[in-house]
C-alpha cells in the first residue's frame, strides 16, 4: 500500500510541517473511503430488495470501473488549477471540484428509484465513481507534495484508519438507516450525501503545496512523463508480461464471491439488522487483526512465498460459502464467515500491496502503483460484473466452486516467478 517516495531537497521544508497536518490525514481517508461501497454493495443490497435479476445486481461491479481507469485523467489533476477553484490552488482546487463532485452524486442516488428511475440510477452512480476516484487522485498527490519521505508512513497510517471507519460506516450505517428511518434507501443515501461533506470542510482547511514547474507543460507531454515512461519501465522487467498477469489475478477469486455476497445475504434470509452486525465492528476488528498478521507471514515466509499462502488462506476462506449455503440463516453464523473472509482477505491484500510497492522504480513510484493497483482491480470492475449471469446460469454452489478456482492462476503464476527472482519480483533493467 506503501509506495516508496524518492527524497528531494524540498523535502527539508515539508519535515517542519505541524503535526497536526497528520491528524488531517484520518479526514481524507475517511472521504476517500465513504463513497465505495455506496457504489457497489450498498447498491446492490438496495437493488435486491427491489426485485431487481442476479444477473443484473452482478453488473453493478461495472460501475466501478472509474476507479481502475483513473491515470489516465490524472495528468489533468497536475496542471493549473480548476477556473472556479483557482483561488484555492492547483491540489486544494481539484480535490474541492472532485468532493463537490462526490456529494451531489450521493444525493443524486438518494432521489432515484431502481423500480422506475433505473438509468438514472446507474448514471448517478457511475458519476459518484468517477468523482470518488478523482478525489482519490487529488489526495494522494496532496500527501506527496505535502509530507517529506520520513512521515509518509505515518500518514498513510492514519489514512487506513479513517479509510477502514468510513468503509464500516458505509456499509452497515446505511444499511440500518434503510430500516431506521421513514425514509428508507432515500434517506439513508442522502444521510451519506450530509456526510460527504465533512470532505469539502476539511480540503478548505489545508494548505496548499508548492507547485512544481512541470505544472504548465503541454498535456501531451504530461501524458507521456505521467503514464507512457513508467509504463514503459515496468514492460522492460524481465517476466514483466508474467508479473501484470499476476497482479492482475491475484485477487480474481475473491473478487467474483465478493460481488453477490450482500444479494446472497438478502436471498438466504438474512436481515437488515444481522448484515448491519456482521459488517460492522467484526470486520474491523478482523481486518485490522489481517494487516498485523500480514506482517508475520512476510517475516516468516519472504514475500512471495507469503503471497502463495495468503492465496490459498482466501481459498479456504471461500469455503465459508458452501456452509452459508447449506445451514437455515443465523446471525452468529454469519458474524463468523464474514470475520473469517474478512481476516483473510485483509491480510491477503496487504502483503499483496507489499509486493505491488516492490515492483515500483523509485522515480516512477507514485505513477507505476497507481498503474498496478488500477490493473489489480479490472478483474472486479470487468469480469466480476458478469458474476450475476454466471451464478444465474449454473447455480450458487457451482458459482463458488468456479471462484475457488479462479484462485489457481495466481498461484501457479508466483510459484514460477519465485523459481526465477527472490521474493517474485524481477529486476530491474539497468538504464530502464
Amino acid at each position: 500500500m506503501i509506495a516508496r517516495i524518492e527524497s528531494d531537497p524540498a523535502d527539508s521544508g515539508r519535515a517542519r510541517l505541524p503535526p497536526r497536518l497528520l491528524a488531517t490525514m484520518i479526514g481524507l481517508g475517511f472521504a476517500s473511503g465513504l463513497p465505495l461501497f455506496l457504489t457497489n454493495r450498498v447498491l446492490q443490497q438496495w437493488l435486491s430488495e427491489s426485485g431487481l435479476s442476479l444477473a443484473a445486481i452482478g453488473a453493478v461491479g461495472v460501475i466501478g470501473l472509474p476507479y481502475v481507469l483513473k491515470f489516465l485523467w490524472a495528468p489533468l489533476f497536475d496542471r493549473a488549477p480548476p477556473p472556479p477553484f483557482r483561488v484555492l490552488g492547483r491540489r486544494r482546487g481539484w480535490l474541492l471540484l472532485a468532493q463537490l463532485g462526490v456529494s451531489l452524486s450521493i444525493a443524486a442516488i438518494a432521489c432515484a428509484d431502481p423500480r422506475r428511475d433505473a438509468v438514472w440510477l446507474v448514471d448517478a452512480a457511475v458519476a459518484l465513481a468517477f468523482f470518488s476516484a478523482s478525489q482519490d487522485i487529488a489526495i494522494d498527490a496532496w500527501r506527496i507534495e505535502s509530507f517529506a519521505p520520513s512521515r509518509q508512513t505515518a500518514a498513510l497510517g492514519l489514512y487506513v484508519w479513517g479509510y477502514r471507519i468510513a468503509l464500516v460506516l458505509a456499509l452497515s450505517g446505511t444499511i440500518w438507516l434503510a430500516v431506521a428511518n421513514p425514509l428508507g434507501w432515500h434517506g439513508a443515501y442522502a444521510a451519506m450525501a450530509l456526510l460527504s461533506l465533512s470532505g469539502p470542510a476539511l480540503c478548505l482547511s489545508l494548505p496548499e503545496p508548492h507547485a512544481p514547474a512541470h505544472v504548465n507543460e503541454r498535456l501531451v507531454d504530461a501524458l507521456r512523463r505521467s503514464v507512457a515512461v513508467p509504463f514503459a519501465d515496468l514492460l522492460r522487467r524481465p517476466a514483466a508480461v508474467l508479473v501484470l498477469a499476476f497482479v492482475a489475478t491475484f485477487n480474481l477469486g475473491t473478487q467474483f464471491a465478493d460481488t453477490l455476497a450482500i444479494p446472497l445475504y438478502h436471498r438466504l434470509g438474512y436481515g437488515h439488522d444481522q448484515v448491519a452486525a456482521a459488517i460492522g465492528v467484526p470486520n474491523l476488528i478482523a481486518a485490522l487483526a489481517g494487516a498485523a498478521l500480514a506482517g508475520v507471514l512476510v517475516r516468516a515466509l519472504g514475500l512471495g512465498r507469503a503471497l502463495v499462502g495468503c492465496t490459498l488462506v482466501q481459498m479456504a476462506s471461500l469455503c465459508v460459502y458452501f456452509v452459508l449455503l447449506g445451514r437455515p440463516p443465523s446471525g452468529g453464523l454469519l458474524i463468523a464467515k464474514t470475520v473469517i473472509e474478512e481476516l483473510a482477505e485483509s491480510t491477503a491484500q496487504t502483503v499483496f500491496l507489499s509486493y505491488l510497492s516492490l515492483l515500483c522504480a523509485r522515480e516512477f513510484a507514485a505513477t507505476q502503483y497507481a498503474l498496478l493497483s488500477a490493473l489489480s482491480a479490472l478483474g472486479w470492475r470487468t469480469l466480476a460484473g458478469s458474476s450475476g449471469a454466471i451464478a444465474a446460469a449454473i447455480g450458487m454452489h457451482e458459482f463458488y466452486l468456479f471462484a475457488l478456482a479462479c484462485c489457481l492462476p495466481s498461484i501457479a503464476l508466483m510459484m514460477y516467478l519465485l523459481s526465477r527472482f527472490p521474493a517474485g519480483v524481477p529486476p530491474r533493467i539497468s538504464g530502464g
